[in-house]
């Protein structure tokens, strides 16, 4: 027999009653019936209860046995009562009498429980990660993301890409947050940088003629942490193709994120149909480029119903430049009680209030508006808004002015919250959407300067041309597909002729001597026949993290780090010795130097 187990822990049946057996595994639950202990079994695959009784060789040595304890048993398939049968685990028409038990590996008190559902604070959780990896839920959501994995490869293979590995250590890329820098020991004063993404090298393999590329690539962003964000590496899967336009790309990708979602997605709802929106109409519709399009509630501009009108607020911001009202729909929502609850709201986020309009029966029958707003605006104008945003008896809409810039995130995260309070938001539901025709370039605020609002390597949209123009007016062949709320995937067609590209760049305050120095292997590359190309990257971890249902990315990473990005259970980052830092030609400063 073999030195640790003969089955796993889900593989006996009825069918091996009376055979001798040995499993290896985890204590994860003892209990003593009368004289009687039982334990059940785990491992990786399942749970079998074994048992001891007073007849047992060694029944005093289960006694000593705990929770979270390895042992290996040796033992007799018994068959159960058919009243003792437990229809919720595969290996639940059988136990196992032990006859022979050896502690592999005993445990001390335990900082966290892996049975049963305990919460506890998620620094125990990651300083421990290799206890609170053995529970249930996360052994559920690892193999599910392993899983995840394994069924994206074997779809690009089918689809005709090959997967090809890029560098990790590389230069640094302008990709829109910081990069981890990595000391040369051979190059003092000099860094190299842990790649952003794979950005530059797939659009060079393009241009050395593999046509199809992909990868699951690990990236490396020195990031702030959010709830669906790493603050340190995540991966992704990325793609690259020749010869193809932004319809293309589309076509490549819609079968394979959504074949996945269809079998990992526990039966929910996976749309097939999936919108393109522009960018613009998605900021005005929804308040993100992030829509849950599960939420059926479009924003609109209702502007002209308040110009001139009796609510001085929204008559006057009217008066300047570059402002718009626009209004929230709330089907069902016209009770004094929710607007109420909903101004309350936007006041906790930071703005002055959120006027509302909601209808109601009238005293004399029929139908009336009712709300501040209505008083000041009259009858003819409330109906006139009514009628626009097609609600009736019982409904309310809400409204948010001055620059959209200036309310747009409060009036999106509004109409989330409104969609889910009313019981509109659709659940149990996948629901894709494309964002398209992303303006290029975005104007600071403060400085007033112009530089890429997104992927600097998009090819802009009419070319060379479009670049003489307003650059704020510019949009590129850029692209994401959002699903319920999040970013799954962003992409672009490349920018892949040198002169545009350099004129690109100029635009946004980058001279083409600086561009070279930058980016000189693309940048000369692109002088030697680059075909036209582009692509896209798919978030693994934030595509597992809706499969799994979790709200926080960190439940579907096996070693995460926190909100501070620190490995609690590793101590990293760690200070370095001063060996180390002679070697590199290294001095840490001061924070205050």
């Amino acid at each position: 027999m073999h030195a640790y187990r003969s089955h796993t822990c889900a593989d006996l049946t009825a069918a091996n009653d009376g055979e001798t057996v040995r499993l290896a595994g985890w204590v994860h639950r003892v209990r003593d019936h009368g004289g009687v202990l039982f334990i059940d079994l785990r491992d990786h695959y399942g749970m079998t209860q074994v048992l001891a009784d007073p007849d047992s060789p060694v029944f005093s040595e289960v006694e000593k046995v705990r929770s979270e304890w390895c042992i290996r048993i040796d033992g007799t398939v018994k068959k159960r009562a058919s009243d003792l049968v437990n229809p919720k685990i595969p290996t639940g028409e059988i136990e196992v009498f032990i006859r022979d038990l050896e502690v592999l590996g005993a445990a001390e008190e335990l900082p966290l429980m892996v049975f049963g559902d305990q919460e506890y604070p998620e620094e125990t959780r990651l300083r421990y990660r290799y206890l609170d990896l053995r529970r249930e839920a996360m052994q559920a959501n690892m193999k599910l993301r392993s899983d995840v994995v394994a069924s994206i490869r074997q779809r690009m293979w089918d689809i005709g890409f090959r997967e090809y590995q890029t560098p990790i250590i590389t230069a640094s890329s302008p990709e829109g947050a910081r990069d981890f820098l990595v000391p040369s020991r051979l190059h003092p004063g000099k860094f190299y940088a842990l790649p952003q993404a794979p950005q530059i090298f797939k659009q060079l393999l393009m241009v050395s003629g593999f046509d199809k590329y992909f990868q699951i690539a690990p990236c490396f962003r020195d990031e702030d942490p959010r709830a669906d964000r790493a603050p340190t590496d995540f991966y992704q899967l990325d793609i690259e193709m020749s010869f193809v336009e932004q319809e293309d790309v589309f076509q490549t990708i819609q079968p394979v994120v959504q074949g996945i979602f269809e079998e990992f997605g526990a039966g929910h709802e996976v749309d097939s149909v999936w919108p393109r929106i522009p960018y613009r109409e998605a900021m005005l519709w929804y308040g993100t480029d992030k829509p849950d399009l599960r939420n059926p509630i479009k924003m609109q501009v209702v502007s002209d119903h308040f110009r001139g009108g009796g609510f001085a607020i929204f008559a006057k911001l009217l008066e300047h430049m570059g402002t718009e009202i626009r209004a929230i729909p709330a089907p069902g929502g016209g009770s004094r009680k929710f607007c109420d609850r909903m101004n309350a709201y936007a006041q906790k986020e930071g703005l002055p209030g959120m006027g509302y309009i909601f209808w109601r029966e009238a005293e004399g029958g029929g139908m009336e508006a009712a709300g501040p707003l209505a008083k000041n605006i009259g009858p003819e104008r409330t109906e006139a808004i009514r009628l626009q945003l097609g609600l009736g008896k019982g409904d309310a809409a809400f409204f948010l002015g001055g620059r959209p810039e200036s309310f747009e995130g409060v009036a999106g995260r509004a109409r989330v919250l409104i969609g889910k309070e009313l019981g509109l938001t659709r659940l149990n539901r996948f629901a894709f959407a494309w964002i398209v025709d992303f303006p290029m370039y975005e104007r600071d605020p403060e400085t007033g300067a112009v530089d890429f609002s997104h992927n600097p390597f998009s090819m802009p949209q009419g070319g060379l041309e479009a670049l003489d123009g307003d650059p704020l007016e510019v949009l590129g062949y850029q692209y994401d597909l959002t699903c319920n709320g999040y970013e799954l995937v962003s992409g672009a067609i490349r920018n892949h002729k040198p002169e545009i590209m350099h004129r690109a760049f100029e635009v946004a305050g980058y001279p083409s001597d600086e561009v070279e120095t930058r980016f000189p292997g693309l940048s000369t590359a692109f002088r030697f026949g680059a075909p036209p190309h582009g692509g896209c990257a798919a978030g693994i971890d934030r595509m597992v993290m809706l499969l799994a249902d979790e709200a926080n990315i960190r439940e579907v990473i096996l070693f995460p780090m926190n909100q501070r990005a620190e490995d609690l259970m590793m101590a990293a980052p760690s200070e370095p010795s001063s060996e180390q830092l002679r070697e590199l030609s290294l001095r840490v400063l001061p924070r205050d130097a």
